[in-house]
């Protein structure tokens, strides 16, 4: 399957939202790397987005993908993102191959390549939602389908559908994405959702703050990104720093599954907490956000705080798949 390499020629139709009719570029397409969105796109399924909030309100579910199939294929655990594909899937009337228990029960235990696994689930599904540990891995599947394939997470490389609902997160809780000051705490080398998110609000008029740990210092390449882009960046390794000023405080966890030393895990992986004494300083508007697991990096004291976004976001995930679903099946 053709990866969105030439974004202008794909998406020529893709027309913000507005009072007319939409034509949906997106369909067909693979979604591998938040590089394929640029503002009109991303307003596209935002727009979309709120749709599906008011049919789920309204209605609970709809027949808008009744017949079609979806198929799950994760080969690294996943509890939200697995459910929400899951469950957007179900909301719009189709039907999901869940193969998300771990691909030790497939035939990839015995040896099975990633196309021909790809090659196979195609033969039953329209659509393949994969996670993969390997960077690159969604492109590989990509280019052996032949139907759409949406890149669930590869490795420490991206997460474009986290990237897309915590932006569309972002938008729900605070009205606006411009003009923002959004800070990022804690595993932003292995983060692939920073990574991800650092590259969409590159579309916007905001301000960077990163807060790490220097071995956990955003990668060098997408920091040099963010420098030929001219965006307003400071790093810092003190929370302290930036929370009296920050509109977004997006909290990650260390994730000890990226860590080939463990000695280098123990020493950073209770570098930050988010606690109420913290949050007292924050502005009375922040939206604090987590893409979850957390791990001790946001106090459950915290939870109640009318500024805690985090379930709030897993929430916007499912709504946000069901648009790209939709959009990618043709039905948008």
């Amino acid at each position: 399957m053709e990866m969105i390499k030439d974004l202008p020629k794909l998406f020529d139709h893709v027309e913000a939202p507005g009072n007319g009719a939409y034509n949906n570029g997106f369909a067909g397409q693979d979604v591998i790397s938040v590089d394929q969105f640029d503002r009109t796109r991303l307003s596209y399924i935002f727009h979309r987005s709120r749709e599906m909030i008011e049919m789920v309100e309204q209605r609970g579910a709809c027949d808008l993908l009744k017949g079609r199939v979806l198929a799950c294929l994760f080969y690294e655990p996943s509890t939200r993102t697995s459910a929400s594909f899951i469950a957007a899937m179900e909301r719009l009337g189709g039907s999901v191959i869940p193969i998300t228990q771990g691909v030790q029960f497939s035939s990839v235990s015995k040896g099975e390549s990633l196309p021909d696994t790809i090659r196979t689930l195609e033969q039953y599904a329209d659509v393949i939602v994969l996670r993969h540990p390997e960077v690159g891995a969604a492109q590989i599947a990509a280019d052996a389908a032949s139907v759409p394939v949406i890149n669930a997470g590869d490795g420490t490389g991206e997460h474009p559908t986290q990237g897309l609902l915590d932006l569309f997160t972002i938008r729900q809780e605070l009205g606006t994405i411009d003009k923002l000051k959004v800070a990022m705490v804690g595993d932003l080398r292995y983060g692939r959702t920073v990574h991800s998110l650092t590259r969409l609000l590159m579309q916007y008029d905001v301000s960077y703050r990163f807060v790490s740990p220097e071995l956990l210092r955003l990668p060098m390449a997408l920091m040099n990104v963010l420098i030929d882009r001219k965006m307003k960046v400071r790093e810092t390794h003190d929370v302290a720093d930036v929370i009296e000023n920050a509109d977004v405080l997006y909290v990650t966890r260390v994730q000890k599954e990226r860590f080939s030393d463990p000695a280098q895990y123990e020493e950073v992986k209770d570098c930050y907490k988010i606690t109420p004494e913290i949050m007292q300083r924050a502005k009375p508007t922040m939206a604090l956000m987590h893409p979850l697991p957390r791990v001790g990096e946001i106090d459950t004291a915290v939870d109640s705080d009318p500024r805690a976004a985090y379930f709030r976001q897993v929430k916007n995930g499912m709504y946000v798949r069901m648009a790209l679903l939709a959009a990618v099946l043709g039905r948008a």
